[in-house]
């Protein structure tokens, strides 16, 4: 018979052996069912190095991990309930994370400037080209059009060793793309939503613009020391809680860790395609939440 967590969590707290009875034995009474996960974990470790060794002949393999999993339940019940938590929240909670990181994106293509005028919503397809110029004496700089119309100005690596972040704008091609966000991109096309003053100021002003770039410098830094992700399927869960931090009280702010993992990762594989050339066309589709490469200049 199946039970549900917040029984089984009353019910486990019945057979406690140090309660909470005091101050004074609050540490032990945590401090006990604590050690007891560690050496329950090992337990179960040690379990599946005995069905390692001796394979078929561990017959009571299955029940064993069953009854150390519910040894571990019965201490994580203890933990919960030590620190006032329920266990069935815990339970949701952790599973809404999960999804939120690991599930399919939707193919659906946010909308987040519906509702305004055509003239500051985004295009929902462009050709972008970035070309890079490079003078006698000087660093290579990079230029922007978009559908044939030059946006934006020249932009360096801002770095003392040439790194490629000159071409960072594929960047914030790919948050318009996959996100339908972009501060910084709406400010060079000329679409801030000056029709809505408050949106004006807070999803297309100065600060967002500074939050954008500032997930862009984060990102890049990740990637630096990840080779550029080149060949890497998943972006670290630490980061992309930082850059939902950082963006949460912005429109953005519902996007899923894997919405921002998508864009990150679709961006890389853009940017170093355009590096490796010094250039070329991007294709923009917001529709089909989709940035693609289309070749050197």
């Amino acid at each position: 018979m199946a039970i549900d967590f917040k029984t089984y969590q009353e019910q486990a707290l019945l057979t406690d052996q140090v309660p909470r009875s005091s101050e004074d034995e609050a540490l032990k009474a945590l401090i006990v069912p604590m050690l007891g996960l560690a050496g329950e974990t090992g337990q179960l470790l040690s379990e599946y190095k005995k069905h390692l060794r001796d394979g078929e002949a561990h017959r009571l393999f299955m029940d064993r991990v069953g009854e150390e999993l519910g040894d571990l339940l019965w201490y994580i019940a203890n933990v919960a309930s030590k620190f006032d938590l329920d266990l069935g929240q815990i339970a949701q909670q952790n599973l809404d994370k999960v999804h939120a990181r690991f599930a399919p994106a939707s193919s659906k293509a946010p909308k987040l400037d519906s509702g305004f005028p055509d003239t500051e919503r985004f295009p929902r397809q462009m050709t972008v080209r970035l070309a890079e110029e490079s003078r006698s004496g000087e660093r290579p700089k990079v230029r922007m059009s978009v559908d044939g119309e030059e946006i934006g100005c020249l932009l360096g690596d801002n770095s003392y060793d040439p790194d490629g972040y000159r071409f960072h704008d594929v960047f914030h091609l790919a948050y318009a793309a996959i996100l339908g966000w972009s501060p910084n991109l709406r400010a060079f096309l000329k679409r801030k939503r000056k029709s809505h003053p408050l949106f004006d100021e807070v999803e297309d002003g100065g600060r967002a613009r500074i939050i954008e770039e500032g997930v862009s410098a984060l990102a890049f830094d990740y990637a630096r020391v990840h080779s550029f992700l080149e060949g890497i399927r998943e972006v670290d869960y630490g980061l992309l809680r930082t850059i939902q931090s950082m963006t949460s009280h912005l429109e953005v702010g519902q996007a899923t860790a894997a919405d921002w993992e998508r864009a990150i990762l679709e961006g890389f594989a853009v940017w170093r395609q355009v590096l490796a050339n010094k250039g070329g066309e991007i294709f923009v589709d917001l529709n089909a939440r989709a940035i693609r490469y289309l070749g050197a200049p």
